[in-house]
């Protein structure tokens, strides 16, 4: 089977959004989208639109022009499989004591780790990323510490890898939440895969905006794993949410970013506790003040 793309560029989260909404209505109509941040800093979007039919260049180009996006550029795709592909690529991934892996690599799961298993279909939050990974490391490094948080939840949760890695790490129950309803639907079939049922409570929520996550705060340890300007925007609702001598976990950082997103943290009463940049990205840990 033949399939096409379609890849522009444009400014800004909202408005690569909108234009890959109004791609779902083109006729040949496109059998799926994506919205991915160029990780330079610069606030540029790719949108990519995917066919199995030569896609109606016009159409593509009013599109473009109408949301200020780059022209698009259509090619044909080799008939490659991408799962399998993926599978080759996607190799298991040690973070501290958590090993993260797909299922092609069950049999290689080493002795005294925690086992993570994220199929590699859902490769977004695999851990592969150095985002993920930072905040695995840091998870792995609090507990080391000594540090026994009884309330966590997880923002931005994806595929619920840190969720869930909380739910190894502490005896207690952890919240996971997503503003993306299909992110949530992923993250619980990862959490029963995961024999986590009832350990991790999925939700669709935009930040803390949900009345299970109000209810159950203050939180002692947050996870958050999104990207700078989301977590600026978050700022205020973290001092509301975590309680004095609380953690939070901070990433999606691009190592530019790092001083900003920190003193943006400071300013609501949070101190760095380390900060490891992981090439071009960093994981924070912050703590809240008594």
């Amino acid at each position: 089977m033949t399939t096409y793309s379609a890849l522009t560029h444009v400014q800004g989260r909202e408005a690569a959004e909108a234009l890959a909404e109004a791609c779902e209505d083109l006729e040949p109509e496109p059998v799926g989208t994506g919205v991915f941040e160029i990780e330079d800093g610069s606030d540029r979007w790719e949108v990519g639109v995917y066919f199995t039919e030569a896609p109606d260049e016009i159409a593509l180009a009013l599109l473009a022009a109408a949301f200020g996006a780059n022209p698009f550029a259509v090619s044909e795709l080799p008939d490659v499989d991408w799962v399998a592909h993926v599978k080759r690529e996607l190799t298991p991934v040690r973070a501290g004591r958590f090993f993260v892996h797909g299922s092609h690599d069950a049999d290689k799961v080493p002795e005294g780790v925690e086992a993570l298993w994220i199929e590699a279909a859902m490769a977004f939050g695999t851990g592969h990323h150095n985002t993920t990974k930072g905040c695995l490391e840091a998870l792995d490094r609090l507990e080391a510490q000594g540090f026994q948080p009884r309330r966590i939840v997880d923002i931005g949760c994806g595929t619920a890898v840190l969720a869930m890695a909380a739910a190894r790490l502490w005896p207690v129950t952890v919240l996971a939440s997503d503003i993306d309803a299909v992110a949530v639907d992923t993250a619980a079939a990862n959490v029963i895969a995961n024999g986590l049922d009832g350990r991790v409570i999925c939700i669709e929520a935009a930040g803390f905006g949900h009345q299970m996550l109000e209810d159950n705060a203050p939180y002692d340890l947050v996870l958050a794993n999104i990207l700078k300007q989301p977590l600026i925007d978050l700022a205020p609702q973290m001092a509301a949410m975590v309680a004095p001598e609380g953690r939070i976990i901070l990433s999606g950082i691009l190592v530019t970013q790092a001083d900003e997103v920190v003193e943006t943290y400071r300013r609501q009463g949070f101190d760095l506790d380390r900060r490891d940049d992981l090439a071009d990205w960093s994981a924070l840990t912050l703590v809240r003040k008594s």
